[in-house]
């Protein structure tokens, strides 16, 4: 299984970065972990659009979830090639509130180009991988996903606050993929169920007993290097700094 980070920018694409989006694949299948603002343009350098399998999108902030418009007019469009419908799972009510975005609020939205369907808690198989996810500490239905192929196990944390559920979602995972958008002390006042600290997420990947940390969702405010140092301090294995294009094998 290869993790390729398309965009790692948190809260809003930076100058360097586009929002969250993760390419996973595994025996020729091709899925994205969230599809965020300004993610699409650089995908297309990974990854022909017609040979996605399937879109999994965690929550319906704009920087996990907006560049599904952007893709919906290219394969409804195309005037080369006609696409398959594309199978996307999204939260409660994401198939309407994606149409009321794009303008076609009216049935039947996006279904023509898009299958929808809506997490529930637990385990199903998309193609060679096993996808289990559980609800997450944010203000929105937000789903951290565990994605495990041939042994190999790598955990999503999505958008999150410190949650005993991305603990357990993430045990022994090889490679954790935590946000970190808050930093220790600037953020200690903000609300709870919001966000992880890079400390936060190092204590999280401890507790779980992850073998490799990768910080992401760091905003462009931030200084990564910050980030870094915090998550050092509280996680003993290797801790890395979500980057766009770096590939991962799990």
């Amino acid at each position: 299984m290869q993790l390729t980070v398309v965009g790692c920018s948190g809260s809003f694409p930076g100058p360097d970065s586009a929002a969250s989006c993760y390419l996973v694949e595994a025996d020729g299948f091709r899925v994205l972990l969230d599809l965020g603002s300004g993610a699409l343009g650089s995908l297309q350098r990974y990854v022909d659009l017609a040979d996605l399998d399937a879109v999994l999108v965690s929550h319906l902030h704009p920087d996990h979830c907006i560049d599904l418009l952007p893709l919906y007019v290219a394969r409804t469009y195309d005037p080369r090639r006609r696409y398959d419908r594309l199978p996307v799972v999204v939260p409660g009510g994401g198939a309407e509130h994606l149409a009321r975005a794009y303008g076609r609020a009216e049935r039947p939205g996006l279904a023509a180009s898009f299958e929808f369907d809506e997490w529930t808690a637990g385990t199903r198989r998309f193609g060679p991988l096993a996808v289990t996810v559980a609800r997450m500490a944010h203000p929105v239905e937000t789903w951290g996903m565990r994605v495990e192929h041939d042994g190999a196990a790598l955990a999503y944390s999505a958008d999150t606050g410190p949650s005993g559920a991305l603990v357990e979602l993430a045990r022994d995972a090889d490679l954790a993929l935590f946000e970190a958008a808050f930093e220790t002390g600037r953020d200690d006042h903000a609300p709870p169920d919001l966000h992880l600290s890079a400390r936060e997420a190092a204590e999280a990947a401890t507790d779980a007993g992850v073998r490799r940390l990768v910080l992401t969702h760091l905003p462009p405010w931030n200084d990564p290097e910050v980030s870094r140092r915090a998550a050092e301090a509280a996680y003993d294995g290797p801790v890395e700094l979500a980057v766009p294009g770096a590939t991962y094998d799990v």
